[in-house]
């Protein structure tokens, strides 16, 4: 039966029964199982309860071996870290379904299972996507650095333009706060955009996801409708947080509402909280979006009534505490100078301004969630080359991170929105919403995901461009001039790693 787990001493429970003379084995991960990361423990509750491999999740239903588990384990967040990539690699020698040549490697004819053609996977856990050229796009686009030599190939079947980019595997889990499917929207057949027809519209449209995934990463045919509904029926019933920090102990502790249990408990509607002003209640923007430590503030929340005697046993510290409320402090509330983001600098209903002062929260304003609570895809710069910059903010952000090597694309013939008249050209390594759709407008932009689960699941962004998050942090605080102190870097940092 296909593993749950990947790492090391996080092998899910086997339960064996014995049928005659052969034993049949049922493979399950108890519900809320903390598994080992990095800077603690990431857990999962599913209202399902304990987690079983019978489900079609973890069937595979195609023709490569795959099953959505290939991609999505439970102690990577429910998605895949590099760490794990390498830790399968190595006790597989890169015969996991994982390393199929489809996806799996660099491009799609390698024949060898060799670390080098499948680097990508490895150093940053990016899968290909070979998304078609729309038909018609209002740019031209044209390759300036094939690297692996199948940036831009044919369709065999249309001869249309296929393009590779290459992205993390978002997670599967905490799906019911979703604004969007997938980074760039291509999976949203039906809007996520009001509350009487989320519940029915979000089914639909991850039902859709999972017909895709099948025919793509599966390399198969569409699963039966019993299969689809169980497999989107146990993804909306997860709930993935960080539960336990190395330093402060149980994330849940002494009036703190971080871990799991409490995040499938929070509330959520589509324009929750939204910046610009499409909360359907009516109610304002609360740049506090995040409150999940704020019992920490003081005395690492020591002097929470009623919770001290349950915690005894806690091996945790209030400065660590404290340093965690402090870091969500920080994201609520240090200034942010945005420039040069497209779909917010250049949106015409907000009158284009060239410079917003926000905070973490302006892009990230669900409520202790951290993605946007209505579909609103930017372009932060972290597909962008700086040698083509001129922007001093995305020049410094982006000097910050270790980008992969990834094919570079010329997106021209673009309307300047700065310079009406003439045209601009983009230099990126994926063009994000804009290979669906064919707008300009929509080059480079792609939705910011839910921040939950951070610590067991890196590297970050879309294209793995921040191996850590210190790279991540530090990105940013040049990309929106937020001068953050050393100090408030190590405090927003644990903060990140308790979500």
């Amino acid at each position: 039966m296909r593993r749950i787990s990947t790492r090391p001493g996080s092998l899910a429970i086997l339960v064996v029964a014995s049928l005659s003379a052969a034993a049949a084995v049922s493979t399950f991960i108890p519900n809320l199982k903390p598994f080992r990361d990095d800077t603690g423990a990431v857990a999962t509750f599913n209202t399902g309860g304990d987690i079983h491999e019978d489900n079609a999740f973890f069937q595979s239903l195609g023709t490569n071996g795959r099953s959505c588990a290939t991609c999505h384990q439970a102690d990577q967040a429910m998605s895949i870290s590099a760490k794990g990539v390498n830790d399968l690699y190595e006790r597989t020698h890169g015969d996991d379904p994982l390393f199929a040549a489809f996806d799996g490697a660099n491009c799609p004819t390698e024949t060898s299972q060799s670390r080098v053609a499948h680097s990508l996977l490895l150093d940053r856990g990016l899968i290909r996507i070979g998304l078609t050229l729309p038909a018609n796009p209002q740019f031209t686009l044209a390759v300036v650095h094939d690297p692996y030599g199948c940036a831009l190939t044919s369709d065999p079947t249309t001869g249309r333009p296929v393009v590779s980019v290459y992205r993390r595997p978002l997670p599967s889990t905490n799906l019911r706060f979703l604004s969007t499917i997938m980074f760039d929207g291509r999976e949203t057949v039906v809007p996520l955009n009001n509350a009487q027809t989320f519940a029915t519209n979000l089914n639909t449209d991850l039902t859709d996801q999972a017909i895709l995934a099948v025919q793509t990463h599966f390399q198969g045919e569409t699963p039966t409708a019993d299969k689809l509904a169980e497999i989107v029926q146990f993804e909306l019933g997860l709930s993935s947080a960080q539960m336990r920090d190395d330093n402060a102990g149980l994330l849940h502790a002494h009036g703190a509402g971080g871990g799991p249990l409490a995040l499938s408990t929070q509330n959520y509607y589509p324009g929750v909280n939204d910046v610009l002003g499409a909360d359907p209640t009516g109610a304002a923007f609360n740049s506090n979006a995040f409150s999940l430590y704020t019992a920490w503030e003081k005395n690492g929340g020591q002097d929470s009534s009623g919770d001290r005697h349950d915690y005894r046993e806690e091996k945790g510290t209030a400065e660590a505490r404290e340093e965690i409320a402090a870091g969500e402090k920080l994201f609520n509330t240090q200034p942010a100078i945005i420039t040069g983001v497209r779909g917010l600098n250049d949106n015409a209903a907000l009158g284009s301004p060239a410079s917003i002062t926000g905070t973490c929260t302006t892009c990230h304003d669900a409520p202790n969630i951290g993605n946007h609570s209505v579909a609103l895809p930017l372009d932060i710069a972290t597909s962008r080359q700086q040698e083509y910059e001129t922007n001093a903010a995305i020049i410094s952000g982006l000097r910050e991170l270790s980008a992969p090597d990834l094919p570079i694309y010329e997106i021209g013939n673009c309307p300047d929105p700065s310079n009406p008249g003439k045209t601009v050209t983009y230099y990126t390594s994926d063009p994000g919403k804009g290979l669906i759709t064919g707008f300009c407008s929509d080059v480079n932009r792609g939705k910011g995901p839910i921040l939950r689960g951070l610590a067991a699941r890196a590297p970050y962004f879309h294209n793995g461009a921040a191996a850590n998050l210190d790279q991540l942090v530090n990105f940013y605080n040049q990309r929106f001039q937020m001068n953050f102190t050393d100090k408030e870097k190590k405090e927003l940092i644990a903060f990140l790693n308790s979500l």
